[in-house]
């Protein structure tokens, strides 16, 4: 499967880690009906690594689910999800061990794939430890895409080698629907700052049919689960600035945290219609940074990016640690002053309307924090 649109889900990884079960599952498929999710546009429910046995079935050479931990196998855990409206979603390999060290699908790519197609799957994660040969990265990836091409099942492909090996210069040569342009995240604001700064230079890299992975969303983890990092737990600010980056960015959207215990402003953060509706566009074309920070220009203080229609997203954001004051000129997105026009602001949290000079947008964003507008070029 190749998507128009960025994939949205959740996965295991970022809170449980091993310690995942058949229970876990479905309660958390449940939660996904419950909480409006679904309704949201979330779809994927997605088991991570250690789901499996240590070892291959010796007659079969089959991987086996951890019968400890999914006692009625996969393909029960597969009927109920789908039995919700949701699809199902797991892990595996290019290496012969997977990252926590059981079976990886190095040399049982086919094998794998008639497999997890048989089981019901809808996506597939799939990661790069434990190789037997580096800087081969396109090949192995190539060899699992026709694997899962050839199953029998419409399964999304999601590659995860951590953006290395020049990755996007050769991934959509696999067919993959999405893959991971970053290294793995940790709920620290710092490791989001990170992996949202290293985007810049690869917007051009997502587009539809194959989108740039910025890794599952801590958004909501408060330090607790598999990827905790740091002394402190983050802020709603914080996630807020990490949610609304990976919308405007146009990243496939794979909540990370504990779905069963979201407190209502995440729960109201994680479906709100305006920014989903900017992950979502329809045209997913790629963002710009139009203004970066003075004097660390690596930084974005101003994202842009066109919508369907005549619309386009702005977000001011400030990932430093002083106030940012300043003002921004509408002719960084193509409107200059002879124009004649200018901007209706609808910010996106607030659902207030504002409106732009004809020429700047003044703007103050305290630290960890951000703004995010659908704006509406008017006669000024």
């Amino acid at each position: 499967m190749n998507p128009r649109t960025p994939p949205l889900g959740w996965n295991t990884w970022n809170t449980f880690g091993e310690k995942i079960n058949e229970q876990l599952i479905l309660e958390s498929a449940d939660k996904f009906i419950e909480l409006g999710l679904k309704d949201a546009g979330y779809e994927y429910v997605v088991i991570d690594d250690c789901w499996s046995l240590r070892e291959r079935d010796p007659k079969t050479n089959e991987i086996v689910p951890d019968p400890a931990k999914f006692p009625h196998g996969m393909k029960f855990i597969a009927d109920y999800i789908h039995s919700k409206g949701l699809k199902f979603g797991m892990y595996s390999c290019a290496g012969t061990r997977t990252c926590g060290d059981y079976p990886g699908s190095y040399d049982h790519e086919f094998l794998d794939a008639r497999t997890f197609a048989r089981w019901g799957v809808d996506f597939l994660k799939y990661d790069y430890c434990d190789m037997p040969f580096g800087g081969q990265a396109e090949f192995y990836y190539r060899r699992m895409g026709q694997a899962l091409r050839l199953s029998g099942r419409d399964i999304l492909f999601s590659a995860c080698n951590w953006g290395s090996e020049d990755v996007w210069r050769w991934i959509r040569t696999t067919g993959a629907g999405m893959y991971r342009s970053t290294g793995d995240i940790f709920d620290a604001f710092g490791s989001m700052k990170d992996i949202a700064v290293g985007q810049l230079p690869k917007f051009d890299t997502s587009a539809p049919g194959c989108f740039n992975d910025m890794d599952m969303l801590t958004v909501g983890m408060y330090r607790q689960g598999n990827v905790a990092r740091g002394d402190a737990a983050q802020t709603f600010d914080e996630y807020r600035v990490q949610f609304a980056l990976w919308c405007v960015y146009g990243a496939p959207l794979m909540l990370g945290c504990d779905i069963r215990k979201m407190d209502k402003d995440i729960l109201a953060l994680v479906t709100n219609k305006e920014l989903l509706a900017i992950d979502q566009d329809p045209l997913a074309l790629q963002p710009y940074a139009p203004e970066t920070c003075w004097p660390n220009k690596e930084e974005p203080r101003v994202v842009a990016r066109l919508l369907d229609g005549k619309d386009l997203a702005l977000l001011f954001v400030n990932l430093g640690e002083n106030d940012a004051w300043g003002r921004f000129h509408l002719e960084r997105v193509g409107l200059p002053y002879q124009s004649g026009m200018k901007l209706r602001l609808r910010d996106v949290f607030s659902r207030k309307v504002s409106s732009s000079g004809r020429d700047t947008i003044s703007y103050h964003i305290p630290p960890h924090t951000c703004q995010v507008y659908r704006a509406t070029p008017v006669k000024a």
